[in-house]
C-alpha cells in the first residue's frame, strides 16, 4: 500500500513490488512531479537537482514501464532502426551507437534488419518498425539500392538516413568520409609517394564511393598518376587476392585500402609475394578496427567514432520529433590515426 512520510510525502512502494516514482522522490528529497519532470527531460530542472534524482533512481533500482508511460503521455519514446549489412563493421557499429545514445536519452530502441534483396527488404522493415510503435526513425542504408527502396518507401514517421551522399530531400547524417579518406591519402602523398594505389569497397556502397573519389581528387590537386583502383567485397580475402594478383599495386609505392578488413589481407599478400610494409609498400586502411593496432605491422587507419555519431543522430531524430520534421544533417569528423604500416618510400625523403 502507499504510506506517506514524516513530511507529507507519498512513500508509493508495495511490499515486494517494483520502486515507483515515491520511492525514488522520497530518496531525492524532491516531488514526485520533479522526479517525472526529470524523466521526461525538461529543461527547467536545475542541474544538481536533476543529477539527485538520478542518484536516486540508481540506488532504489527504478525502472520506467513504457508501457503505462505510452498510454499516460500517448508517446512510445521509441525509435527504430533499419539497417542493411548488418554484419559489416561500419553499420554493425552504428547501430550499437544509436543504442547507446537512446539508452542514455531514455528511449527505446527496436532493430529491423535488411537482406540481400533492398527493395522487398527496406518496405518490409519499414512496415515492421511501423507497427511496433516507433516515433522516429533511423534508416542505416550503405547501399545505393538500400536508399532507392527507401525513397519509395516513405515512411511515415520522421526519418534520418545514416549514409554518406544521400541526395537532396532527405534528412542524414554520416562521418565525414570524404575528408577521413583525403587526410589519409594526403598522408602517403606527404611522406613522399607518388605512386598511390587503391583498393576500394563495393560501388554500391555509398561509403566506398565517397572514399575512392577522396582518393582520386586528392591525387589530381598533387598532380599524380592516377590508376584505375581494384575492387573488393570488404573481405580479407579480398584483400589478399589484390595484393597477390594486381599488377599496378606492385608498381606502386602505397595503398589505400577502404576498410581494414581489405587491408590485413592486403598485408598477408604482399608479405607471401615476397614485398615487406611498409620498407617496400606502405598501407592505408580505413575504419580502426580494434584489432587494428595489433596487425603486423600496426596499421595506420582512419577512425570513425561510432559513439559520437550514434549521439547526433539521436539528437537529430528528438529535434526532427519537436520541430514537425524540420532539422538539417549533419556529418561528424573522422580521425587519421598513424601507426607502423605508413613510411616514406625508399630513398626519398619527405617534406
Amino acid at each position: 500500500m502507499r504510506t506517506t512520510d514524516a513530511g507529507g510525502r507519498e512513500a508509493g512502494r508495495r511490499e515486494g513490488g517494483r520502486p515507483s516514482i515515491y520511492d525514488v522522490a522520497e530518496v531525492a528529497g524532491v516531488s514526485h512531479q520533479t522526479v517525472s519532470r526529470v524523466l521526461n527531460g525538461h529543461s527547467n530542472i536545475r542541474e544538481s537537482t536533476r543529477e539527485r534524482v538520478q542518484r536516486a533512481i540508481e540506488e532504489v533500482g527504478y525502472t520506467r514501464n513504457s508501457i503505462a508511460r505510452a498510454l499516460a503521455t500517448s508517446r512510445t519514446k521509441r525509435i527504430g532502426v533499419l539497417v542493411d549489412s548488418a554484419v559489416e563493421f561500419g553499420p554493425g557499429s552504428t547501430v550499437r551507437g544509436v543504442e547507446a545514445a537512446a539508452r542514455a536519452a531514455g528511449y527505446t530502441v527496436t532493430t529491423a534488419s535488411v537482406g540481400e534483396d533492398a527493395r522487398s527488404g527496406v518496405g518490409d522493415g519499414v512496415e515492421y518498425l511501423m507497427t511496433q510503435g516507433v516515433e522516429a526513425m533511423c534508416v542505416i542504408a550503405p547501399r545505393s539500392s538500400s536508399l532507392a527502396a527507401l525513397r519509395e518507401s516513405s515512411p511515415r514517421v520522421p526519418t534520418l538516413v545514416v549514409a554518406a551522399d544521400a541526395g537532396d530531400g532527405i534528412l542524414s547524417v554520416s562521418v565525414d568520409q570524404r575528408k577521413g579518406a583525403s587526410e589519409a591519402v594526403q598522408h602517403l602523398v606527404d611522406q613522399g609517394h607518388t605512386r598511390i594505389r587503391h583498393l576500394a569497397g563495393p560501388l554500391d556502397w555509398l561509403d566506398a564511393r565517397e572514399r575512392e573519389r577522396a582518393w582520386r581528387s586528392t591525387l589530381e590537386r598533387a598532380g599524380l598518376e592516377i590508376v584505375e583502383p581494384g575492387v573488393g567485397d570488404w573481405s580479407s580475402d579480398a584483400g589478399y587476392r589484390y595484393a597477390l594478383e594486381s599488377p599496378d599495386l606492385g608498381t606502386g609505392t602505397a595503398v589505400f585500402v577502404a576498410n581494414d578488413q581489405m587491408a590485413l589481407g592486403v598485408i598477408h599478400g604482399l608479405h607471401d609475394r615476397g614485398l615487406r610494409v611498409p620498407e617496400d609498400v606502405s598501407v592505408v586502411g580505413f575504419d580502426d578496427l580494434p584489432d587494428a593496432r595489433h596487425f603486423l605491422p600496426p596499421l595506420t587507419t582512419v577512425r570513425q567514432d561510432f559513439h559520437a555519431l550514434g549521439a547526433t543522430i539521436l539528437r537529430l531524430l528528438v529535434r526532427a520529433l519537436e520541430r514537425d520534421g524540420s532539422v538539417d544533417g549533419a556529418t561528424t569528423p573522422a580521425e587519421l590515426v598513424v601507426r607502423e604500416s605508413t613510411a616514406p618510400p625508399r630513398g626519398s625523403t619527405p617534406d
